[in-house]
């Protein structure tokens, strides 16, 4: 049996131009699907929003979204994540970890994320990985991007 396992993101408003970013990134296909579509009539707020939303790509990128309808609970202030005598302090429930087998393909997409972003550790070689960074995009999303390798310790 096979199991796959993706990063469902859950956007106040900004699903469409999250998903938009993300493909822009990492290229794929976008899929947004509104509530309209689904049959909300078109005059009630969160007609517009997207209610399934993803990226996919044939390289095996993929990434889902939706905007929560206006009328559900506020979500909890968001807390930064910070990098501090080596360790990361957040308050986030989860980080986004996107991984690929060299830094040549791994370093533009850091390129491209950050654009906007608040950088949490600067992608290059850690004690772990020939490539590693982290950081905060302009969605309030945190990524982590590495090179992956085994570790030789």
């Amino acid at each position: 049996m096979a199991l796959t396992t993706h990063t469902h993101l859950n956007f106040r408003g900004d699903a469409r131009a999250a998903l938009e970013f993300y493909q822009s990134v990492f290229g794929g296909r976008l899929t947004a699907v509104t509530y309209s579509d689904f049959g909300m009539p078109k005059n009630l707020p969160d007609a517009d929003k997207i209610v399934f939303g993803q990226v996919t790509g044939a390289n095996g990128f993929a990434i889902l979204a939706y905007d929560v309808p206006s009328n559900a609970a506020p979500a909890a202030p968001p807390t930064a994540t910070t990098r501090e005598n080596g360790l990361t302090l957040t308050g986030e429930r989860f980080f986004v970890a996107l991984g690929g087998d060299t830094a040549e393909e791994i370093t533009p997409l850091w390129d491209k994320l950050s654009e906007g972003a608040e950088i949490v550790e600067k992608f290059g070689p850690s004690p772990f990985s020939p490539g590693f960074g982290m950081l905060t995009d302009r969605f309030g999303v945190t990524w982590i991007l590495q090179v992956n390798a085994a570790h030789a310790g």
